[in-house]
């Protein structure tokens, strides 16, 4: 069935593609539970549409969107539900035909996506095949939520905004899209030290076409560091508002 979604998906319009990268909440946690087992449970916002919503599997081959997005990206762990099929359902009858890029790793810090490490060039490379499969497709966006991991000491803020403001600059150059729109989450978890630090500084970076959704707020599971299903819902609905008021359009 994934040869068949594949070879259909050749005939088809040129997709958007969207870059979903970051640590464990990009991932998705939601539905996980304390045994590290996936309930399986879907919301409606979260649902395929084999028509419209393709993913980037680890072997760098198209197939249809499903939850855990991340499940053969972020191995380690068990994945669960995250924001990136609500923000492409939210955003697929404006956009059209679109292609998610998976690239999340849980538990990573800032300095593990630094130009030359392995994280960072599979993202530029899955990036780049995406973008280079079949019909092709156009690079969009950028989804980005990290941050939690450097949350645990000063050094790791101060070098914070020098770190994420060079990942940015530096995808743009690999990929030779220098206006890449980047959308951002400020984080709603962390160590209570140097959350706020942390939190101020992904509000306040001022890079072009950067924009920032604030996580804050949304439900966190029991282990106060992972979104819930719904609030995974709830951030990808704000991550599609964020793309359509910022970069969508004639603008």
């Amino acid at each position: 069935m994934n040869q068949m979604g594949v070879s259909n998906s050749a005939q088809q319009p040129t997709k958007q593609l969207f870059i979903l990268s970051g640590q464990s909440n990009m991932a998705g946690r939601g539905g996980v539970d304390k045994h590290k087992h996936w309930d399986g449970v879907v919301p409606l916002p979260c649902s395929p549409d084999i028509a419209k919503i393709y993913r980037l599997d680890a072997h760098l081959r198209w197939e249809v969107a499903r939850e855990p997005l991340h499940h053969d990206i972020d191995t380690k762990k068990t994945c669960g539900v995250g924001p990136g099929l609500a923000f492409a359902n939210a955003i697929k009858e404006r956009v059209g035909i679109i292609g998610l890029v998976p690239c999340a790793v849980g538990g990573t810090a800032i300095k593990e996506w630094a130009r030359g490490k392995h994280l960072y060039e599979n993202m530029v490379k899955r990036a780049k095949e995406a973008a280079a499969q079949g019909d092709g497709g156009e690079i969009k966006a950028l989804l980005w939520y990290q941050g939690e991991s450097d949350t645990s000491s000063q050094h790791d803020v101060d070098c914070y905004k020098e770190n994420m403001e060079r990942l940015i600059h530096n995808v743009r150059e690999d990929l030779g899209l220098p206006s890449l729109p980047v959308i951002q989450v400020a984080v709603a978890s962390g160590d209570s030290k140097y959350i706020e630090k942390i939190r101020d500084i992904q509000k306040g970076i001022e890079v072009p076409n950067v924009v920032c959704v604030d996580a804050k707020g949304l439900q966190l599971k029991e282990d106060n560091l992972h979104l819930t299903t719904q609030a995974q819902v709830q951030l990808g609905q704000m991550l599609a508002q964020a793309y359509l008021a910022h970069f969508y359009g004639p603008n």
